[in-house]
């Protein structure tokens, strides 16, 4: 049974509240609950993550190896700023799908370069929510050696 690593990065723990207008009105334990439901049916394993702090998300992505088959990861602030993850990612050699709620590429320029990017297997970004699920997908699809 493939087993997935969920990571959300820093303010994401905000959603619903923070700029309802960009990122939403769901709820990250609405997110999670939704990401766990969409497992059980489809068989697989899931483990769901968030902090505001580097380290952890770093700790996380070292922990996953060995145990994770795929790491769905939302970086948020941290995908413009953060070669430390974007080391840990090419370290632990395990697909990586960059995640966001926003479409970054039509936002402020500073968030148009992801430093997670060049060490993604590939990038969902601008369809909110939905993108948990479509990003399971497609990490699904890959390891099964479709995508």
């Amino acid at each position: 049974m493939p087993s997935l690593l969920i990571l959300n990065g820093p303010n994401l723990n905000l959603l619903g509240t923070r700029q309802p207008e960009v990122y939403g009105r769901v709820t990250l334990a609405d997110i999670e609950n939704a990401c766990r439901t969409k497992a059980r049916n489809l068989g697989i394993g899931l483990d769901f993550l968030q902090s505001n702090h580097e380290g952890v998300l770093l700790d996380a992505i070292h922990a996953a190896r060995g145990v994770h088959d795929g790491i769905i990861l939302n970086a948020g602030a941290y995908t413009h700023t953060s070669v430390a993850l974007m080391d840990a990612i090419a370290s632990v050699a395990l697909p990586v799908i960059e995640l966001h709620l926003s479409n970054i590429h039509a936002r402020e320029p500073f968030r148009h370069k992801s430093f997670i990017a060049p060490v993604a297997l590939g990038q969902i970004c601008g369809f909110g929510a939905a993108g948990y699920g479509l990003a399971i997908d497609a990490l699904l699809e890959h390891l099964q050696g479709g995508a």
